[in-house]
């Protein structure tokens, strides 16, 4: 099966028209996307572009063996014109399967939001999932006698990175499916920042007009194993922490904070967190962190480490000078070998947080700078068991390593 992505963009394209925002104002060149459209083998074209035919020509392509012309979404984005010669553009109903004279076969998928995916299978058993902007697949189940994973499925990964994470759930996407990214706009900057959050999400983005085969090999995005987020104090970093298992099922978000009891502040930060987290996240307050490395089972999300060693202070005492003295420093270095032992011998994947403090004042009390410098060598030791380093700033994530 071959793909030719005419555009890539959202329905309005990215620049927008009349958009100020600094996205807009940097995407120019290469960087620009004209409204997403996806011709399938020369014979069937799902959604439409502004100039699709000049697109298609630019792209070494030609419409003139179309026989279907899909539409996935409401166009609400610059007007398009149905190229001469086409036969008639429309949204096929859900759970409709089409068969074309080619011999592919579509089935319309419905969606949980206003639009229509698309199932298509080509004739020699490629499979290709569409799906269009904003949504994500419908009562996703697996089924009895499950079909094999897509080949290629093309989705809008920035904008419902979950509709990714459903398909691999059930199997429907696995490590072979080549996942691409469609209907960009922009809520993210194009370039390296695109590339990064979309390899986080074992996704890729391409230009306009590129031409790619489904089914044929390529190696994927490595999705890193370990990464540890690092930042300051409203930066962003449990943000982009979370944005990077927001594409896979599952995930267990560990809460190293707990609550606390009358304290009103805590409590909405706690909200605004779990608010954001998908709905399928399951969440595990816990400072023990040792059992859930050693074991097997979906990613981790370790919300932080700071508050970790706040709760592995407590215990050995360390707060008290005379504590720490007399046992309270052994116990305490013991406590972060054996996280540091876990976290280089897990199978897991794992995104932690942490918080940069030695940036800023010196504190004025010795147990608090006894704090200072026991996170500083604790995210130093973490962080060098993981593969990826992020530093987050002003809501930039900065790479590090990896």
């Amino acid at each position: 099966m071959e793909l030719t992505l005419l555009g890539t963009g959202a329905p309005d394209g990215l620049p927008r028209p009349e958009c100020p925002c600094a996205v807009c104002a940097a995407a120019r060149g290469p960087h620009a996307r004209a409204a997403t459209a996806l011709l399938v083998d020369g014979v069937l074209l799902l959604d439409l572009t502004p100039g699709a035919a000049l697109a298609a020509a630019r792209a070494g392509q030609t419409l003139g063996g179309v026989r279907q012309v899909l539409l996935s979404h409401p166009h609400d984005g610059p007007s398009v014109e149905l190229p001469p010669g086409l036969p008639s553009a429309g949204r096929a109903a859900d759970g409709r399967v089409l068969t074309l004279l080619s011999g592919h076969r579509v089935r319309a998928v419905p969606m949980d939001a206003p639009g229509t995916g698309y199932e298509v299978t080509a004739p020699d058993g490629e499979r290709l999932l569409y799906l269009p902007p904003g949504g994500a697949p419908a009562g996703v189940e697996p089924e009895r006698d499950p079909s094999p994973a897509y080949d290629v499925v093309v989705a809008d990964v920035v904008g419902r990175p979950d509709a990714v994470a459903r398909l691999r759930a059930v199997g429907a996407a696995g490590p072979a499916t080549d996942v691409v990214a469609a209907h960009l706009g922009h809520d993210v900057p194009q370039g390296p920042e695109l590339e990064r959050r979309l390899a986080a999400a074992g996704a890729r983005a391409v230009p306009d007009g590129t031409t790619f085969t489904a089914g044929a090999y390529r190696p994927g995005p490595e999705v890193p194993r370990r990464t540890l987020v690092t930042g300051g104090a409203r930066s962003g970093k449990s943000v982009e922490a979370e944005r990077r298992l927001a594409a896979f099922p599952g995930v267990v978000y560990v809460a190293t904070g707990g609550g606390r009891d009358g304290d009103a502040e805590w409590a909405e930060r706690v909200r605004a967190h779990r608010d954001r987290r998908p709905a399928s996240w399951r969440t595990q307050e816990t400072c023990d962190l040792v059992p859930l490395l050693a074991g097997d089972g979906p990613p981790l999300l370790i919300d932080c480490l700071s508050l970790w060693l706040t709760d592995a202070m407590d215990r050995v005492g360390a707060w008290d000078d005379a504590a720490w003295d007399g046992g309270g420093r052994k116990a305490l270095h013991e406590r972060t070998s054996e996280l540091i032992e876990a976290v280089r011998a897990t199978r897991r994947t794992v995104v932690a947080v942490t918080n940069e403090v030695g940036s800023g004042v010196v504190p004025a009390t010795a147990s608090v700078r006894r704090y200072r410098d026991e996170l500083g060598r604790l995210n130093a030791a973490f962080a060098a068991e993981c593969e990826h380093l992020l530093l987050v700033v002003a809501g930039q994530a900065l790479r590090l390593r990896g």
